[in-house]
């Protein structure tokens, strides 16, 4: 292909079952955007939510790297919508890489857009700046630090946990990059609380609560790094589970609750829902044991793989099928110097990892990889996964789901192309456009 643009045209035309809204989307989260100064935001006091940081860094630069988007941070995400492609409203977490062929700029109007190879392809709308964002806690901590929210709204991301017990070469996932993250925000001198308070969480949501008159806020994930040992005297579910409990004491049925945490014991994935979470996420990250070895040797370890599934299985007698998520990283599949070497045999592999959940009844989602510089797998692998995978991916998890008779699993808002929310991959996008059972019909605010 001699150009990106080729490239992605190429493969709408080879896969129109794939909406063209999520070609374009898979390749903004697995190699990132350049932002012109035009569109970058003012922080917490203009008129566009900024990127929170959340968890990871998603960039592909660490934040001296990123030139004036580390001053002025980009929007938390963009909405991409018309153009030549006549695109339907794809919400997309910005990931920024100032290299990349993709940019968004102000016209000559003011108005924003997304250019690829110099030329237009989409319209691009920011997310206003929620009210809640403008209102600080008591003790002058602000709303995004303790409980940013994203999926242009949907979902309160509560990182409790800023950093991981799996530490360093021997135990870290080889492509996530929370301990960095952490460093290179305390570097810079930016707040980023590493234990959040109860308290301070419950006063944020009670902000969140209180000026989200609409209540696009849907739900709340509780999460942070792998917890080995304790953190504040309490072991992983005790730790992540006191923080639901809270929340559902102070705010009962006000959101769908959902945890991401390791594979734990049964009896401890029972304290879960004992303290009130709803949706348990026990992310498998990838399937194939040789990469799961390789990849994630914390896990591995403490763990290891089998026992890991097994766990997942005995998590669904807790929580129900439906109601137990497990993510995979998709990309890292394909990561140099270890990972497959064609696409066609990551995507068998990824699907069967795929049956053997489905046939449980267990639907996964999945993130797109994002190969942050500071990881072993991104440093090897600054390009990410081929293109090509990530589009395949989609069609097979689609042709899978159908397989086993499963819909779109509950708590990340509609499906369908120009209706989902979640952000950091295109499956939404990818299903049909079909209520997810008990979960009203959430759409993406005007901008």
């Amino acid at each position: 292909m001699g150009s990106r643009t080729a490239l992605v045209e190429d493969l709408m035309e080879r896969f129109p079952h794939v909406p063209r809204e999520a070609v374009f989307k898979e390749d903004l989260l697995r190699g990132g955007v350049a932002f012109d100064p035009s569109a970058l935001s003012d922080n917490e006091s203009g008129e566009v939510k900024p990127k929170s940081y959340f968890i990871f860094s998603f960039d592909h630069g660490t934040l001296p790297e990123l030139g004036e988007a580390a001053l002025r941070r980009p929007p938390e995400e963009i909405i991409l919508t018309g153009g030549p492609y006549d695109l339907r409203r794809t919400v997309v977490s910005v990931r920024v890489n100032p290299t990349s062929p993709y940019r968004v700029a102000a016209d000559e109007e003011g108005q924003l857009g997304l250019y690829l190879d110099g030329k237009r392809v989409a319209d691009v709308g920011v997310p206003p700046m929620p009210e809640y964002y403008r209102h600080t806690l008591s003790n002058g901590k602000s709303v995004m630090e303790v409980a940013p929210t994203i999926q242009w709204g949907y979902l309160i991301y509560l990182t409790v946990f800023r950093v991981c017990q799996y530490f360093g070469a021997k135990e870290e996932c080889q492509y996530c990059d929370i301990n960095h993250n952490w460093r290179q925000h305390k570097a810079a001198g930016r707040p980023y609380t590493g234990v959040k308070d109860v308290e301070e969480v419950l006063e944020a949501l009670e902000i969140i609560d209180r000026y989200d008159t609409q209540k696009a806020s849907t739900a709340y994930t509780l999460t942070g790094g792998a917890i080995t040992k304790t953190v504040a005297g309490r072991d992983e579910a005790d730790f992540y589970g006191h923080y639901a409990k809270a929340i559902e004491e102070r705010f009962p049925g006000r959101w769908i609750g959902k945890v991401v945490a390791q594979a734990l014991p049964k009896a401890d994935v029972q304290r879960f829902k004992d303290y009130g979470v709803q949706i348990y996420h026990p992310n498998f990250e990838v399937w194939d044991r040789r990469l799961f070895e390789l990849y994630c040797p914390g896990k591995e370890r403490y763990v290891g793989r089998d026992e890991w599934h097994k766990r997942i299985l005995d998590s669904a007698e807790v929580f129900g099928a439906r109601n137990v998520i497990p993510n995979f990283v998709a990309g890292v599949e394909m990561a140099e110097p270890f990972g497959f070497t064609t696409v066609d045999e990551a995507i068998e592999s990824t699907t069967e990892g795929l049956r053997f959940f489905m046939s449980h009844g267990i639907t996964p989602r999945f993130t797109t990889w994002c190969p942050e510089p500071t990881t072993p797998l991104g440093k090897a692998n600054p390009q990410g996964a081929p293109l090509e995978y990530h589009i395949r991916l989609l069609q097979a998890y689609r042709r899978t789901m159908e397989d086993f008779g499963l819909s779109s699993p509950p708590g990340y808002g509609p499906p369908g192309p120009g209706r989902a929310v979640f952000s950091v991959s295109s499956f939404m996008d990818s299903l049909p456009a079909a209520e997810p059972a008990g979960e009203p019909e959430q759409a993406p605010a005007e901008v």
